[in-house]
């Protein structure tokens, strides 16, 4: 038996590589940081994070939670039909040639394959090159594939609380009334894989209650699935970070009412549907309500009467080891009031050895941060200002 499993996780492990999906993220992921690196010279003339960075975010943290999951979905017996991977795969696959990102959110992929195997299923659809596979889809699919659904905008939740924060894109804007403006924006892939089961021959069952989530079937095989997360977010009227915890949080609580929800469709199969509906239509207005709540709000991030405005701060540089931060205002450099960039770079030429700052921070509490320059140092200090004669992306309200 010990010998049957550990087999089946390296076969389940190799079939992980195998996937499109997973080299599909990381070509993605590489498209968002070029782009992203891109639109930051041409604010700033100079890129905040690398254009790695996108990358580098797209597996560790994925990585963990999918691993905790895992433990889960094969411990409960949660299985599900090669087929609903094959249509997973391809809506991830068709959300991403929309370019909106937000959309491989598992509410939106998982949630059309849901109902894409309920058309198929109802109409006795005939799918080229994988008949087989469909042919064996039976109703018990349903409460199973919301179970994943549920968890993974746990997932969602947590990845956007712990990680989209981390590394947000400084950007210029018009607004409304003609004037240029600082946003913030946040275009993240995560990659959480999963280990699920599906109808197989190898493994036997167990237990007489495993796997709850049955499909008919007496053996199962195990399968490393690379499931895709997108995240977008734009924040113009509050600090980065506040936006898109208080985001995360919410798709939680949202994740975590689907996830108890899809339980009960073992016992009441059409409340899947429901289920299903509600977390696609949830997921929906989260994001509603979030662009709805920053368009209400005046632009945090503009020209200032009593300094000039940290918009981002370039990792590594003198600014960051200062410990500046995203929306704190440099009111005097040197000793010197400073009302815009070229009076705050003035003033800093007055010490080419020595940077003395009087910085209110984001509560408005003044505080007096100073450090030795050195030679190589970053010649700007490393912040990143809103600035009228920079170009800008778009109109914003």
């Amino acid at each position: 038996m010990v010998e049957t499993w550990l087999v089946e996780v390296l076969k389940g492990a190799g079939r992980f590589f195998l996937h499109p999906v997973l080299y599909y993220l990381v070509f993605l992921a590489g498209i968002l940081g070029v782009k992203r690196v891109k639109r930051e010279r041409k604010n700033f003339h100079i890129r905040a994070e690398d254009a790695y960075f996108e990358l580098r975010q797209l597996f560790p943290i994925g990585m963990v939670i999918g691993l905790i999951l895992s433990v889960i979905t094969i411990a409960v017996g949660i299985a599900v039909p090669f087929a609903a991977i094959l249509l997973i795969v391809g809506f991830t696959l068709i959300w991403s040639l929309t370019t909106n990102i937000r959309l491989m959110s598992p509410a939106y992929t998982i949630g059309a394959t849901f109902f894409a195997i309920i058309m198929i299923a109802q109409n006795n659809w005939s799918i080229p090159l994988f008949t087989k596979a469909f042919s064996s889809i039976d109703d018990k699919v349903y409460p199973s594939l919301v179970v994943i659904l549920g968890l993974l905008l746990v997932a969602e939740g947590i990845l956007i609380f712990k990680n989209a924060s981390k590394g947000s894109s400084p950007k210029l804007a018009k607004s409304k009334r003609g004037q240029v403006v600082g946003v913030h924006e946040v275009k993240r892939l995560w990659m959480v894989p999963l280990f699920l089961l599906i109808p197989g021959n190898a493994l036997h069952l167990p237990f007489e209650w495993w796997p709850v989530f049955h499909l008919g079937a007496k053996e199962y095989s195990l399968i490393f699935v690379p499931f895709a997360i997108g995240f977008h977010q734009q924040i113009k009227g509050m600090l980065p970070k506040e936006s898109i915890q208080l985001h995360g949080r919410r798709v939680i609580v949202l994740g975590g009412v689907i996830s108890l929800l899809s339980l009960a469709g073992y016992w009441y199969p059409l409340l899947s549907i429901v289920v299903a509906a509600l977390a696609v239509i949830g997921r929906e207005l989260l994001a509603l309500i979030a662009y709805l709540k920053d368009e209400s709000k005046a632009s945090y991030f503009s020209k200032k009467n009593n300094g000039v405005m940290i918009i981002g701060v370039i990792p590594e540089s003198p600014a960051s080891k200062m410990g500046l931060q995203v929306g704190e205002i440099i009111s005097k450099t040197n000793g010197v009031l400073v009302r815009d960039e070229q009076t705050f770079y003035e003033a800093l030429q007055k010490n080419r050895a020595h940077c003395k700052l009087e910085v209110f921070d984001t509560n408005g509490e003044i505080r007096f941060v100073q450090r030795a320059l050195y030679e190589g140092d970053h010649h700007e200090l490393g912040v990143l200002f809103v600035q009228g004669d920079r170009k800008f992306d778009e109109k914003i309200g």
